[in-house]
């Protein structure tokens, strides 16, 4: 679930940004897309520590 949630405010967070610096459809998925996969590795890592812990 973690994962997730990285990849959905991953990609929120990269059209976003994509929008503010005045970039078209195109360029918008493509930060998406950049973001959301950031975001998914950050919530795997976040995921094995956590499993680690517990």
């Amino acid at each position: 679930m973690i994962v997730l949630a990285g990849i959905v405010i991953g990609a929120l967070w990269g059209a976003l940004t994509a929008r503010k610096r005045q970039g078209n459809r195109l360029d918008m998925a493509q930060w998406a897309a950049a973001a959301a996969i950031a975001g998914a590795l950050l919530g795997l890592i976040l995921t094995v520590i956590l499993e680690r812990m517990l």
